[in-house]
């Protein structure tokens, strides 16, 4: 594999992840395609899933948690009248029923998941129990206490329905499991579901057409790889603008606080000739205390 000399790079890049390859796996990939020091993804999907992975390189890295906030938006496949032990196509399939289940059961059962619900968390996932993975329990064949948490699914749509297959689009909030809300939606049935694919569409206000994937990435020259980063302040696209003199540039730039005359709250940072300098945090009196500062170079 050919990869791009050593330089410092720092943006953000959009990958169109493929079924198979971990986000770990894609991440690495990247790092050695463009020659990046330090990777780091906002968020990943699991290898039966496909679809946008975002990649922070560089000084990005330092913005990316920006985006685990974010809502996302996925397409998926749920297929009715099967439920597995993982929730998803990858595990051994524990139940089957006849899914006689017409497009308006299935459009009224939707209506009760739209909103602010209660989604408990699968026990294959990452999230920890005494310092351990779920999914570690999981695989040992136990299972361990619980809580739901409060998500927001919304947008559910139904986009297709073939026989026990049912397309759903989805967007939802951070903390969301598809693969729990698939099989929530077959037990509403009456029937069991599970999820049998799995396509990210959106992660905040990145899409999937804007991204490529890796190999159309290695295809391309060095020059043209770092012409597909967006850069730092696409993660922080979200948050107020905020343009300082050079003067308090400079000071914000050391990590010193400076006063402004700008309403309180979260801003993106940047100096009089528009260079991202960071982020901050305006508190009453005006004073603008860093948070994230990119590297002076």
């Amino acid at each position: 594999m050919k990869g791009a000399p050593r330089e410092v790079v720092s943006g953000v890049l959009l990958i169109d992840k493929l079924v198979g390859p971990s986000s770990n796996a894609v991440l690495q990939r990247t790092k050695r395609l463009l020659g990046a020091t330090r990777a780091g993804h906002t968020g990943t999907l699991d290898p039966l899933a496909s679809g946008l992975l975002v990649i922070g390189l560089g000084e990005a890295t330092k913005f990316s948690g920006a985006m685990l906030d974010a809502d996302k938006s996925y397409r998926a496949h749920l297929k009715l009248g099967e439920r597995t032990a993982t929730g998803d196509a990858e595990g051994p399939v524990l139940a089957r029923s006849d899914a006689k289940v017409s497009r308006d059961e299935l459009l009224a059962v939707l209506e009760r998941f739209r909103g602010e619900i209660e989604q408990l968390p699968p026990m294959h996932s990452a999230i920890k129990h005494l310092g351990r993975p779920l999914y570690a329990y999981a695989r040992d064949g136990e299972s361990v206490p619980r809580s739901p948490r409060r998500i927001a699914i919304r947008r559910l749509e139904l986009e297709k329905m073939e026989g026990s297959t049912a397309v759903l689009f989805v967007v939802c909030s951070k903390g969301t499991y598809i693969r729990t809300l698939a099989e929530d939606i077959g037990e509403a049935l009456g029937c069991g579901a599970h999820l049998a694919a799995l396509e990210r569409t959106a992660v905040g206000p990145f899409r999937l057409e804007q991204s490529i994937t890796l190999d159309a990435l290695e295809a391309l020259a060095p020059a043209e790889r770092r012409g597909r980063l967006l850069p730092p302040e696409a993660l922080v696209g979200s948050r107020p603008r905020l343009i300082i003199e050079a003067r308090l540039a400079a000071k914000f730039q050391q990590g010193q606080a400076v006063l402004v005359s700008d309403p309180s709250g979260s801003v993106a940072v940047f100096d009089h000739v528009g260079v991202f300098l960071g982020t901050g945090e305006v508190d009453e009196s005006g004073a603008l205390r860093p948070k994230r500062l990119v590297a002076v170079r």
